[in-house]
């Protein structure tokens, strides 16, 4: 690449290291939007009640098989770099809400799209970029004003809620069942600290377990551990139990350092054993005399041990993990003991039963019965591994949104009604700014409205009629109206209890707005030689 006549030219002066490619302005544009555009289609066909699964195969051969947006997208192996932007999108909606993570990539890839179309009328991407920003300001504004209180009549909005999450999920079927167990465990481990209401989500502790049916899931005012009895010989059941929670070992300590025992006679020997059996039968001593009839220890316990403690009818649990211990501290209000020494009557927890069963297969124990238990299990049940862990994701989700609902204490109408009440609102605000920035909020008024349409369209229905129909019905004022999916049309949501929190559509719009505005303001994409010698320019990688 010579400049000027026949080689006299300057030789070209290179910046980036070779094997770097750089692409600029409108192309770069254009390959970013394609590409967020690419993925937001990827997830588009599994929004909604009607919405379809996905089957995602991974390198190993493992398959899942799901229409949870934020699952899909982190299964898929994506390359593009502003591909894996819009995947930040729907990590950061699971995180703080939950759900809606297929919404908020949608309405990402919907706002990019209609932004495109604007820079093609030569609106600079800064100007739509401050027009969106003041799209989703207002958006917040308005949305606070279609919040509805909870508290009137909680366990029945938190009810319809967790409905509205199942819904659509190959839990729908149950969605009865579950939602029912979602809000009391809710309801279980949630508590007040100034006033805030705060749910720690890990006080759910979920076990699964393949067989039976859904319907065998239950919820276990305690804790369900998958261990079983270290003895045979022990009781299977426990009545009124007394639980020591130890953390070391019931075991002959070993020495700090390396020692050396030299034994010269045979009678040492047996002495040395007595020893070591009377420290063994100390130790079980010291617990019963606690008043302990249930020990659930996280280290191991001695075959000897086990032995004494079967003769003298405890229940003993080994090698627990730390989680379920701490777990079972706050359910049964028993203390963590490091030293077997200091155990007495105060130190222990009570449950009114202490059980193995066999469920399935194995055998795991149930600890329930615990008065105002701060933490609760749930046991998931399911014909197949694969059905098992859908439901276990369908699970999460909703309590994770019934923990959302519960904490803020207000819900809005779901079915897409409150996005169209913000699409009419928004368009009336526009007019009133002016400027190019006008463009950029009606584009941003379209796009809150590819969410019923999307509804519409993955319900085989026309999407085109049902967008109208939606309009006709806010411009009466009818704002709690959505696309009614079942029958088609649209309806009231209200009366047809479809409820989702405010957050997650707050946390959908403005996560959607940041990273479209993001991926707007790039005109240059330099990437330097990957190692495998892929190609960057590529739409997308998976």
């Amino acid at each position: 690449m010579n400049s000027g006549g026949q080689g006299q030219g300057q030789a070209p002066i290179f910046i980036l290291k070779e094997g770097t490619s750089q692409t600029r302005g409108k192309t770069a544009q254009s390959n970013n939007i394609a590409a967020a555009k690419a993925v937001a289609n990827s997830v588009r066909s599994t929004l909604g009640p009607k919405g379809m699964d996905k089957m995602l195969v991974d390198s190993m051969g493992d398959v899942v098989i799901t229409n949870d947006g934020a699952t899909i997208l982190k299964e898929m192996d994506i390359e593009h770099p502003a591909a894996k932007m819009i995947i930040e999108v729907a990590k950061t909606q699971e995180q703080h809400c939950y759900d809606g993570t297929t919404t908020a990539v949608v309405l990402a890839g919907e706002l990019l799209k209609r932004s495109e179309d604007l820079i093609e009328q030569n609106v600079h991407p800064t100007v739509i970029c401050e027009g969106f920003r003041l799209a989703a300001e207002k958006a917040m504004t308005i949305l606070s004003q279609h919040g509805i209180d909870v508290n009137s009549e909680q366990s029945k909005m938190l009810n319809e809620v967790a409905k509205t999450a199942l819904t659509g999920k190959s839990a729908g079927a149950v969605r009865e069942f579950l939602a029912d167990i979602c809000v009391r465990a809710v309801i279980c481990v949630g508590g007040e600290d100034d006033g805030e209401r705060y749910v720690d989500l890990d006080d759910i502790k979920v076990q699964k377990k393949q067989g039976g049916s859904i319907r065998d899931s239950t919820l276990i005012d305690g804790i369900l551990l998958d261990k079983e009895r270290v003895h045979s010989g022990m009781p299977r059941s426990i009545n009124n139990a007394s639980i020591a929670l130890i953390n070391s070992a019931i075991e002959v300590k070993k020495t700090e350092v390396d020692a050396k025992i030299q034994i010269t006679n045979p009678n040492q020997l047996a002495s040395f054993l007595d020893e070591e059996e009377g420290y063994l039968k100390g130790l079980v001593d010291k617990i019963q005399s606690s008043g302990a009839n249930v020990v659930i220890c996280q280290k191991g316990i001695d075959d000897l041990a086990q032995h004494y403690m079967a003769k003298s009818g405890i229940f003993a649990i080994r090698r627990a993990k730390k989680s379920d211990m701490e777990a079972l501290s706050k359910a049964t209000g028993a203390s963590i003991i490091t030293n077997i020494d200091d155990l007495n009557s105060d130190e222990l927890g009570h449950a009114s039963k202490v059980e193995e069963k066999k469920i399935g297969d194995s055998d795991m124990v149930f600890i329930t019965g615990c008065e105002s238990a701060k933490s609760v299990s749930v046991l998931l049940r399911g014909g197949t591994e694969h059905v098992v862990d859908e439901i276990r994701r369908a699970f999460d989700d909703a309590v994770g949104v019934v923990s959302v609902a519960w904490e803020d204490g207000t819900v809005l109408t779901g079915g897409g009604s409150v996005l169209a009440a913000l699409s009419r609102d928004l368009r009336n605000y526009a007019e009133g700014v002016g400027g190019r920035e006008q463009m950029a909020i009606e584009a941003f008024a379209g796009a809150l409205e590819v969410i019923p349409r999307t509804l519409a369209e993955n319900a085989g229905l026309d999407p085109v009629n049902t967008i109208i129909d939606l309009r006709k019905a806010h411009a009466e004022g009818k704002s709690n109206y959505g696309v009614n999916v079942y029958d088609g049309g649209v309806k009231d949501m209200l009366a047809a209890n479809v409820v989702e929190p405010q957050r997650v559509v707050e946390q959908a719009i403005q996560s959607a707005t940041e990273t479209a505005t993001m991926i707007l303001r790039i005109d240059d994409v330099i990437s330097a030689k990957s190692a495998s010698g892929g190609d960057m320019d590529g739409m997308m990688g998976y």
